[in-house]
């Protein structure tokens, strides 16, 4: 199963979009699947429901930043190379959804303001285009890690 599979998979499951897609890499992250939910937790629906960037997009950038980033404050070079990266990610991104921002992703359905989530139901998942968000923003991942190789 890809990543891009196990994402949708999770999302499919209940997950948020940034959890499924943090969790689809708990593979290569070595992060255990609770904390891996727990971190990407508040990143759903654009960060807490307020429809900014796309947790989808977040959770593919969490990943990277575990098997790319930089952990020391005077990593220059290395911060300057994963700022590089992760533009390039959001841009593969945005290139094929048009943007990395949530609420144009959502149109209309962004309207609802409030923090409570929405119930998973049947309706909830045919009116939605977040199972692709997360798909796409897997896959997008997994190929830029196989072009590293």
């Amino acid at each position: 199963m890809t990543h891009a599979e196990k994402a949708r998979d999770f999302f499919l499951e209940g997950y948020s979009c940034s959890q499924s897609v943090f969790l689809a890499y708990c593979d290569l992250t070595g992060i255990d699947e609770k904390t891996a939910a727990l971190l990407a937790s508040s990143f759903g629906g654009g960060m807490g429901r307020m429809r900014e960037v796309c947790g989808a997009v977040s959770g593919m950038l969490m990943a990277a930043g575990i098997l790319y980033g930089y952990d020391s404050p005077n990593a220059a070079g290395e911060k300057a190379a994963h700022y590089s990266r992760v533009q390039e990610l959001a841009r593969r991104f945005k290139d094929r959804n048009k943007s990395i921002i949530c609420r144009d992703i959502l149109g209309k359905i962004a309207e609802d303001k409030s923090f409570i989530p929405q119930e998973r139901t049947e309706k909830y998942y045919s009116t939605r285009p977040c199972a692709k968000m997360v798909y796409d923003a897997a896959e997008i991942l997994e190929q830029y890690i196989a072009e590293q190789e």
